[in-house]
């Protein structure tokens, strides 16, 4: 086959929607519990637990990634990555993807081909398949994902549930993310981990159906950051979460770009988002193997750190 033929190193443009959904479709391998998956006019999952749970999100070039950081691989594992976080923030487990975008015509077909592996690979490693979405034109790279999962029998866990008396814990360390960010911010190469970090997040998906299992009053992740997501548990709940800064797990590599940055690698942990771990709140004995106790629930409302409001950075925020 010439080069001219060979539709990888045209554009979109030139191959045009339903050769390029093909490409994105043809020979993927969806797990049993898609019945019916991309090709016809809607796609059909198992749903042995009678209920489903649902998210969307969207990520727009230049506000939520940049290509000269990340590739489009990168891309494409981010955008399932952070939504099936937020399935598992529920207590669920992964069932499918649908996954729309919007390009300039003139992106080449080797990008989307990245971007569409990217995507597959991240939703293969939770356990689920893209089962279906949309293509269109536009100005920039957009991508809209709709996230699906199974309870598997147990209730959802809600926001509104942590009790005095509980105990806040994460399922992972925080900051990686952000001090990616900075690093990439201030031009420096020094800490690959972070940078990737900071590209592609890789929380475990058995993370949430493990704390419902364990009994988890209330839970969300760490999308925005720690203080952020703490206060929309506190409002939910209405209760007051006392953060212990000395029980948070700052990463020996964020500790060292803090001291390469002129930051303290605190704000990161508490103030920076995009890590995707889990925050939740336990019954004191029931906190599962693998996650960090970092503070108490009280009675009252808002959020502390050591007893006292928190004056460094709090949160995301898309406006």
């Amino acid at each position: 086959m010439s080069q001219a033929d060979d539709p990888a190193t045209g554009t979109v443009g030139d191959l045009g929607e339903f050769a390029l959904i093909g490409r994105a479709t043809t020979g993927r391998v969806h797990p049993p519990s898609v019945a019916i998956g991309p090709g016809d006019d809607a796609a059909v999952i198992a749903a042995p637990d009678s209920r489903v749970v649902v998210t969307t999100d969207m990520l727009v070039e230049g506000r939520h990634f940049r290509l000269d950081w990340s590739s489009h691989h990168d891309v494409g594992r981010k955008a399932i990555a952070q939504n099936a976080a937020d399935i598992a923030a529920m207590g669920a487990r992964c069932t499918g993807f649908l996954v729309s975008m919007s390009c300039p015509s003139t992106t080449a077909v080797s990008d989307v081909d990245a971007l569409t592996a990217g995507l597959w690979a991240e939703a293969t490693r939770v356990g689920a398949s893209i089962v279906g979405g949309d293509v269109t034109g536009g100005d920039r790279l957009v991508l809209s994902i709709t996230a699906l999962g199974d309870l598997e029998g147990r209730p959802p866990v809600l926001r509104s549930g942590a009790r005095p008396g509980d105990v806040l814990a994460l399922s992972g360390p925080t900051g990686r993310s952000a001090a990616g960010w900075a690093l990439y911010e201030a031009g420096s190469t020094t800490h690959p981990d972070l940078l990737a970090a900071h590209r592609v997040p890789t929380p475990d998906p058995a993370d949430g159906p493990a704390a419902a299992r364990a009994g988890a009053s209330s839970m969300c992740d760490v999308s925005d950051g720690v203080i952020g997501d703490a206060g929309h548990l506190a409002a939910m709940s209405a209760v007051r979460l006392d953060i212990s800064s000395a029980d948070m797990e700052i990463p020996e590599d964020v500790v060292h770009a803090g001291t390469e940055l002129g930051v303290d690698p605190l704000h990161w942990a508490l103030g920076g988002g995009e890590d995707h771990v889990l925050l939740a709140t336990f019954a004191s004995d029931d906190v599962p193997t693998g996650w960090r106790r970092i503070g108490s629930v009280s009675a009252g409302t808002g959020v502390t750190v050591d007893g006292v409001r928190w004056e460094g950075p709090a949160a995301w925020t898309s406006f």
